[in-house]
Parts: C-alpha cells; sequence; structure tokens
C-alpha cells in the first residue's frame, strides 16, 4: 500500500465490510481508521480546515472551530476580526455545497504518531435564529469557552457528512503506514 487513502466504496472489494452503523464499507484488512476512530479524532480536534470551491472550482481553504453531532459538523461566523463580511466560504457554498473538512496531528520526533482525519460532504448556511442555529450555538459554546461570554451570531455552516476517512502513520495498529478505512454514507 502507498499511505493514503482510497476513495470509494469499489477499493479493495473483495476484502470489504459492513461499516458502524450498517452503512457504507470499510476495507476489512486497511490496518488504518476505521470510520468510528475517524469520527472520534475529528470530535476530539480543536480546529479543522474547511476546503470550499466556488463553481469553476477554484479552491479557498480556511480554519474553523466547530463542534460535531452525530455526522453534522457545525461552524459559525463569528466576531473575530474579518476583511469583510462577505466570506468566500459563505459564496463559495452557495455556489457550490461540496466540501471537505480536515484535521490533523503531527508530531515532528515520531512520525509514527501522524495522522488525519477528513470529513466530506455537503454544506449549508443554517439561518440566525432557527432551532438549528440555537443547538449549534449550544454545542460550539460547549467546546470554546469564548463563545460563552460572547455567542456567535452567524451565519451558522452545518456541514452533513457523507464520508469519513483518514489515515495514521502506525497502520492503526503500530504495522506502519497503512490506508486507511473510508466510510461513504
Amino acid at each position: 500500500m502507498d499511505g493514503r487513502a482510497t476513495a470509494g466504496p469499489t477499493a479493495g472489494a473483495e476484502h470489504l465490510v459492513a461499516g458502524p452503523s450498517g452503512r457504507g464499507t470499510v476495507p476489512a484488512d486497511a490496518g488504518g481508521l476505521t470510520a468510528t476512530e475517524a469520527r472520534r479524532r475529528f470530535a476530539a480536534a480543536r480546529v479543522a480546515r474547511l476546503a470550499t470551491a466556488d463553481r469553476t472550482g477554484r479552491p479557498h481553504v480556511v480554519p474553523i472551530v466547530f463542534a460535531l453531532d452525530g455526522d453534522t459538523v457545525y461552524s459559525a461566523v463569528d466576531h473575530k476580526p474579518k476583511r469583510t463580511t462577505a466570506l468566500r466560504r459563505l459564496a463559495n457554498i452557495a455556489e457550490n455545497p461540496a466540501v471537505a473538512l480536515l484535521v490533523d496531528h503531527y508530531d515532528d520526533a515520531d512520525w509514527s504518531r501522524l495522522w488525519w482525519v477528513r470529513a466530506d460532504g455537503a454544506a449549508r448556511v443554517v439561518p440566525p435564529g432557527s432551532t438549528e442555529a440555537a443547538h449549534a450555538v449550544a454545542l460550539l459554546q460547549h467546546r470554546y469557552g469564548p463563545y460563552v461570554d460572547r455567542p456567535p451570531t452567524g451565519p451558522y455552516l452545518a456541514v452533513d457528512v457523507s464520508r469519513w476517512s483518514g489515515w495514521t502513520g502506525d497502520g492503526g495498529a503500530g504495522g506502519g503506514p497503512g490506508l486507511a478505512a473510508t466510510h461513504p454514507m
């Protein structure tokens, strides 16, 4: 294996097993992250990178703070200084809702401890004042202290994750670089 995650349900089809909750498939002998482990590592991360693209495919990547609820990732536009309120990520999502979120861990001294997790899905803007927006704020406040005193006023983003994928430098079990599990939903 070359250490890269393989997309799609047909990769290594002769070795596929049902994914968590019976949906999707996970390579049985991947030696990398399961979808459950990928989701756990993602949820524990403090910051993610949100990748969007406009209708022509021009990419845009920004760091975000987030909260995970099941297979939905929430984030908000908050009070931190920005050059404009017409954010490129919001315009891109309006044009092209397909997004990716990435979290990772780097250890310069021990590359067997390296890992990354990617969540692919469809993003949508959640309107301020909605029940879902209130839920997103509560989740974000639980994770990030500054939001308790100054809640984000939105808009809010929800990414409905359709696939979890990831890679770990120890192959998931100390066996060297390994192919990560993918979990199409």
